[in-house]
């Protein structure tokens, strides 16, 4: 089974979010989608899973509670029933400046607590440009020290040139880095990166490709349908 993860990073509205699912639990039911659907809301839009769509934080400190303003803990998860987490996306990494250890520390606090982790790899434009080696030689160390036989866990490789700027790996590259991922960690692995309507499907037919985690493309629910029904055609 496909997954198709959305991550709506700070787009929408609680009003928007319910309306978004409406849509797509809608779409699920009239065309039979086998895929698995799961949302990334923004936080002010937090809410409970509904019957076939998982909804996940796309971030969250590792407390219960505390004084640390900006974040939540499982506190808050809780009062929604949330067990479902984004850790180590690339836009934490590179923008907010969460380091190796602060996401291993959000690693090993929520595996305990037997969350679900996204847990995302990947490389900037200088890594891939010094050859694969050197990407893969970035992505183990992103992966060091990760539980990677943590039963809840599911891998996203996100190149972070291909991010919001239109390019998109080649399906060789994506391939080269799957496969090696997967000798590594035989986990669900999703590719991240400028996925789109009209490249969705050839990407998930992959080898080694279990589904997309997808930014711009999935904010409108329409479109979002449409990449459920590209994971829909796939078998393998």
């Amino acid at each position: 089974m496909q997954i198709v993860a959305a991550n709506l990073k700070t787009n929408h509205t609680r009003n928007t979010v319910q309306s978004y699912l409406g849509a797509v639990e809608s779409y699920i039911d009239k065309n039979e989608i086998a895929a698995r659907s799961v949302v990334f809301p923004p936080m002010s839009a937090l809410c409970q899973s509904r019957e076939k769509i998982t909804i996940g934080a796309q971030n969250a400190y590792a407390a219960e509670n505390g004084s640390f303003t900006g974040e939540i803990g499982t506190e808050q998860l809780e009062e929604f029933a949330i067990k479902t987490l984004l850790i180590g996306h690339s836009e934490r990494r590179h923008i907010f400046g969460e380091n190796l250890e602060l996401v291993k520390r959000k690693f090993d606090f929520f595996s305990l607590l037997d969350y679900e982790i996204f847990f995302c790899v990947g490389e900037p434009i200088e890594i891939k440009e010094a050859g694969f080696e050197v990407v893969m030689t970035y992505i183990e160390k992103q992966l060091d020290g990760i539980d990677l036989g943590y039963s809840r866990l599911v891998l996203a490789y996100e190149p972070v040139w291909a991010i919001g700027t239109g390019k998109t790996a080649t399906t060789a590259d994506i391939t080269e880095v799957h496969n090696a991922i997967k000798e590594i960690a035989d986990k669900p692995l999703l590719y991240g990166g400028s996925v789109k309507v009209e490249n969705a499907a050839e990407i998930m037919s992959l080898p080694n490709v279990d589904g997309v985690l997808v930014g711009t493309t999935s904010w409108l629910s329409e479109r979002y349908c449409q990449l459920l029904d590209a994971a829909n055609g796939i078998n393998k």
